[in-house]
């Protein structure tokens, strides 16, 4: 017996060899060596009294005989109680745990916390290792965890850090603690300074026991989760300096007040002596306070984002024990260009974005690429035909040099030198070599109209000998004459071209032709395929992915009768066929000029997408920068203000509006559902003043996860009980919930709702066969929509010119969030109309959508509770903006009419209104200078968009808001003017389009504004030179309004007078004619020296 005892009291050793397999450490795969150490009480080794007890959560004597200590190299000694303490009056349950027993977890207030519904007890050291060892499954119930809030875990480790430092040390807690023996608590500073002591467990490490914070010697209770294990965020907000913001917000306040008080003043103290002249004016300046309101108030709360490409990387592009070989578990991307008439969309513009496109850095696999020609022409599909041959060298190319820009045409025009940074010594012969194949390339895409032309006028030849000869053995008495012989347009194979000939017939006319879908490059292979070694004549591809991605032409079906919905119908033709092809769960949309300029920009919307709550993200869009503009940016081509300043603002509330290209979108959201439940408040000043979020207790958890469930049920049911709403296609309806779970975040951590497994994506996607291009046809048919939703309330939405901004306007009345994404290096780049005449037209289209929106049930004046109320008043502006021209136009006469009748807007230019005036211009000139601080933009950026609003607004948008009431009010539509893309035919003047005058009708408004103005001051100064009793207060005041509307309109002169002052002959008739008309109207009205005859006895001095 005595034996026996005294070998019970001899320490056992238990040695199990293992591998660890932890994914978040950086030596995972390793093997270590597990020692289970068990202590028997001996009189060398009694129990410790309560301060140096050795479990965490126990405060009695049993502690060391009733505890297993287990412990891995460079891991901290963790302790586990064998038996469970009954009758303990600690506060709090216990886990469940075989072997544990420490107090389960529990919120900031001290109640306990369930990660499942089963309501299974488990502590937050437990809890991490089931979570850690990638099954995620309760040892109750069995079922997989829904996960928990970060912020619960981390109040759970600080509880359990304040515990187990006091109780769990090798060391003597007694000489540690200032509360027994009066010394320094070294454990306590360690806490608050999170530094480090080096090596050893007599203290919780605050990181890493090396120092190099690799979370390797935090244990799983310690004061905080290591850095592998704590969340890593793919982005992260940037926000504006608080004192910039704060002054920015109270001038804001303050020119608030000063236009409320200088309206009243205006109100109560009118012109007695000129009442009209007044009252004009004071209708105007609210109306302009009202507009200025709009747009200021959504400028409240600007932020600015940034992304980790490396933390990207590292969650889905790095092996794991989800994803042992690594490969990239990305959700795949479909990428959309539309274009419409290749002679204003010429298709080397095209092919250069498909090139950028195809050659971007993002998987191969996950990528695909949809052309959409929505003119059905010969010439866009030998185009991209052409592409992609010439991408088999060009996409190699860029990956082996690590190419930017990815467009050849761009980066072969670089004025920088390209051989900078470039170290391998094949490059130069590389470079060379494709610099000849794409000069080449260039002159097949040049010469395939005539090649087109050509091949057809032969194959008819052909065809018209074939009928002749018939006609000739026919032996017919039908006359030559009346034998007709279609104008077809040929393929290179010697068939009909199934789209739109050369020479319209019928069903081969643009608004008349069948739908054509071709895989011009076929989806590629699961596994990298490197290239051959080069010999003297080719490059050596050994090492480079020589794989593309899926490459698809699209024509969809037009036949006479049906609404084709312009760009809108386009886009939603390619949602339904890249569905059913490739199913990508994000959609990029690019126009035909838009091509990709940082090859990493796919990576940088991913971002945003797979980050926390990203599911309730439905786009990122993108800022829309341009290449070719001159150099003063004479017509704001940049948008600079829109683009760096009101997105960026709205990005701070509910996110940007959509803009028509540059945006990924998530595919669950174009087709129309609503985003995931959220907790966190909506209320109108979320943005400056946010709720906290709720934290999750048992029972909300369990609420939110059955109302959820409940909801996705509904959501399924209502997809196969209603296929109506997307059409009778059932690939279509079936690809619906695969795209969404797809599109979900990467489940990596407890606080990610709604994850997706990781590894789920690895997989290679179904191979494509006839059947299903063959439904993908069937879906982008002219009657496909018919008694369906799409355009309603799926997909890009129909009714207005401006379809997408509708569209984003649809996404946040259902309580979607967009992001704002602005990149170190440009994301993409395309090109603008720089002649006025292009400029001016472009501009009436987006007015004229405007005014469509503010007429229909788009308004945000009716949107539901789920607009935010900033955001929508964001979105009231967009409607209402163009109506401000109606009394912009009539100010700008004022200046003129008050220099004609010698009277001014107010009775006299007293100290009052001149304070006012000079607050009023000073708090504007701060409010520029705060936003050029936050935004990052030019002052002269700023200046060119406040001129070239006075030109807008006095040309395209008054006639948008003509051309709106008429469709109100008559019906009568408006009709689409496609922007041209093509340059000036000047080769040696990059900007000699800038210089071409066109004339239009839009010129007449501000043409007439300067010309009367210019009358006016000349009158009035002579007038006043030469009157007895000379009125110079009103003089001043009226020259001074007029240079301001001279000043602002001098582009639009400039641009009238074309290059270097070869002025139009049309505008020296205009301005003849306008001068002498007004001067013969004043002077009948006002005839000079009292005189009633026209012409009288005014004589000149």
């Amino acid at each position: 017996m005595g034996t026996e005892s005294e070998m019970r009291r001899l320490p056992t050793i238990h040695h199990h060899s293992q591998s660890t397999g932890d994914a978040d450490s950086e030596i995972g795969s390793v093997d270590y060596n597990t020692y289970t150490v068990v202590i028997p009480p001996t009189p060398d080794n009694r129990p410790a009294p309560i301060e140096i007890s050795m479990q965490p959560v126990r405060t009695d004597n049993q502690g060391l005989s009733n505890s297993m200590f287990s412990g891995v190299n460079n891991r901290v000694t963790r302790t586990f109680s064998k038996v469970k303490v009954v009758g303990s009056d600690a506060k709090g349950s216990f886990c469940a745990v075989p072997g544990c027993g420490s107090r389960i977890m529990s919120d900031g207030q001290g109640n306990d916390i369930f990660p499942c519904e089963c309501g299974f007890k488990i502590c937050g050291n437990c809890y991490k290792d089931v979570l850690e060892a990638g099954d995620g499954i309760c040892p109750g119930c069995k079922e997989p965890y829904k996960g928990l809030d970060e912020s619960e875990l981390v109040v759970e480790s600080h509880r359990k850090m304040s515990e187990q430092a006091k109780s769990l040390s090798i060391v003597k807690s007694t000489k540690l603690r200032g509360s027994q023996s009066g010394e320094f608590d070294y454990t306590g500073f360690l806490f608050e300074s999170k530094r480090s002591y080096g090596y050893g467990n007599a203290v919780w490490p605050a990181d890493g026991v090396d120092g190099n914070n690799d979370g390797v010697g935090g244990g799983g209770g310690g004061p905080q989760l290591s850095s592998e294990k704590r969340w890593k965020p793919l982005s992260r907000k940037v926000k504006i300096p608080a004192g910039v913001l704060s002054l920015y917000r109270i001038l804001i306040l303050l020119r608030m007040v000063a236009l409320g008080l200088f309206l009243q003043w205006r109100i109560r103290n009118p012109n007695e002596d000129a009442i009209w002249l007044w009252l004009m004016s004071v209708v105007c300046e609210i109306w302009f306070a009202f507009s200025w309101l709009l747009d200021q108030l959504p400028k409240l709360c600007p932020i600015n984002r940034a992304t980790d490409l490396d933390i990207l990387k590292e969650k889905f592009e790095t092996p794991s024990p989800n994803n042992p070989s690594g490969k990239s578990d990305l959700p795949g991307i479909d990428v959309f260009v539309s274009t419409a008439d290749p002679e204003k969309e010429p298709p080397l513009v095209t092919a250069n974005t498909i090139l950028s496109i195809l050659a971007a850095d993002y998987p191969v696999e996950k990528l695909s690429c949809y052309v959409s020609d929505d003119g059905g022409a010969l010439l866009t599909f030998e185009a991209m035909a052409e592409a992609a041959s010439f991408a088999r060298l060009w996409v190699p190319f860029c990956r082996k040099h690590d190419i930017e820009p990815r467009n050849p045409e761009s980066y072969f025009n670089l004025k920088r030198d390209p051989y900078k940074n470039k170290v391998r010594p094949d490059f130069v012969r590389d470079r060379r070599r494709v610099k000849r194949e794409y000069d080449e390339f260039k002159v097949r895409i040049n010469g395939l109209p005539d090649s087109i032309r050509r091949r057809s006028d032969a194959f008819n030849t052909r065809e018209e000998v074939k009928v002749l000869k018939r006609w000739k053995e026919s032996n017919d008495d039908e006359p030559m004459e009346s034998l007709k012989i279609q104008k077809a347009t040929w393929m290179s194979d010697g068939t009909h071209w199934p789209g739109t000939w050369q020479v319209p017939a019928p069903e081969h006319s643009r608004g008349d032709h069948a739908s054509i879908i071709q895989v011009m490059l076929d989806p590629p292979s699961d596994e990298p395929q490197k290239g051959a070694e080069g010999d003297g004549n080719s490059m050596d591809l050994c090492e480079v992915d020589i794989r593309l991605p899926m490459l698809v032409y699209v024509t969809r079906e037009k036949r006479p009768g049906y609404d084709h919905n312009k760009k809108a119908g386009a886009m939603n033709a390619l949602v339904r066929a890249s569905a059913i092809m490739s199913n990508g769960p994000f959609i990029l949309n690019l126009d035909c000029d838009h091509y990709i300029f940082n090859s990493q920009a796919l990576r940088e919307g991913m971002c945003f997408m797979m980050d926390r709550d990203g599911d309730r993200i439905c786009y990122v869009q993108f800022p829309q920068r341009f290449e070719g503009i001159d150099p003063s940016d004479r017509y704001a081509n940049h948008n600079t203000v829109f683009f760096d300043v009101n997105m960026r603002a709205l990005d701070g509330i509910q996110g940007p509006v959509y803009v028509g290209t540059g945006c990924l979108f998530r595919r669950t959201a174009i087709y129309g559902f609503d985003p995931p439940l959220s907790e966190e408040g909506s209320g109108c000043c979320s943005c400056c003043f946010p709720r906290p979020k709720k934290l999750l207790t048992s029972s909300s958890a369990s609420e939110a996860d059955s109302e959820e469930n409940m909801l996705r049920n509904d959501d399924e049911m209502n997809l196969f009980l209603i296929p109506k709403k997307f059409g009778n296609s059932s690939l279509l309806v079936e690809s619906i919930q695969e795209a969404t779970i797809q599109g979900r975040p990467l489940a990596d951590h407890p606080s990610i709702k709604n994850g997706r497994q990781p590894g789920a994506l690895t997989n290679p996607r179904k191979p494509l066969d006839p059947t299903i291009v063959g439904e993908a046809i069937s879906v982008i048919s002219c009657w496909y929509e018919d008694k369906s939703e799409w355009g309603q309330s799926v997909g890009w939405i129909y009714g207005s010119v401006t379809e997408d901004v509708v569209t984003g306007y649809r996404m946040h009345e259902r309580g979607w969030k967009s992001i704002y994404c602005v990149t170190k290096r440009d994301a993409f780049r395309g090109t603008a109309p720089i002649n006025l005449t292009d400029r001016l037209h472009q501009v009436l289209r987006w007015a004229t959508g405007s005014v469509e929106i503010f007429f229909s049930r788009n308004n945000a004046l009716i949107a539901g509770s789920r607009l935010k109320f900033l955001q929508r008043i964001a979105y009231l502006n967009v409607g209402i903006y163009p109506f401000t021209s109606l009394f912009l136009i009539v100010y700008c006469f004022l200046p003129a009419l008050s220099l004609f009748s010698g009277q001014f807007i107010v009775q006299t230019l007293n100290i009052t209104f001149l304070v006012y005036l000079l607050v009023i211009t000073l708090t504007l000139c701060a409010l520029a200078v705060l936003e050029i601080k936050w935004s990052g933009i030019a002052l002269e950026e700023w200046w060119r968009n406040e001129q070239f609003w006075l030109i807008g607004g006095t040309s395209a948008h008054l006639v948008a808001v003509l051309q709106g009431l008429l469709k109100v009010i008559a019906g009568i539509e408006i009709s689409f003017t496609l922007t041209s893309k093509s340059a000036g035919d000047d080769v040696d003047d990059e900007f000699a389009d800038l210089y071409i005058f066109k004339w239009t009708s839009l010129m007449i408004p501000p043409l007439t504004i300067i010309m009367v103005n210019l009358i006016a001051i000349a009158v009035a100064v002579c007038r006043t030179i030469y009157s007895t009793s000379p009125a110079w207060s009103k003089l001043i005041g009226g020259v001074f309004f007029s240079v301001w509307v001279l000043v602002h309109l001098y582009p639009f002169a400039k641009g009238l007078m074309g290059k270097r002052g070869k002025t139009p002959t049309v505008i020296y008739i205009w301005s003849g004619l306008m001068a002498v008309s007004i001067s013969l109207l004043w002077v009948a009205v006002n005839p000079p020296s009292g005189n009633s005859d026209i012409g009288g006895s005014f004589q000149f001095p």
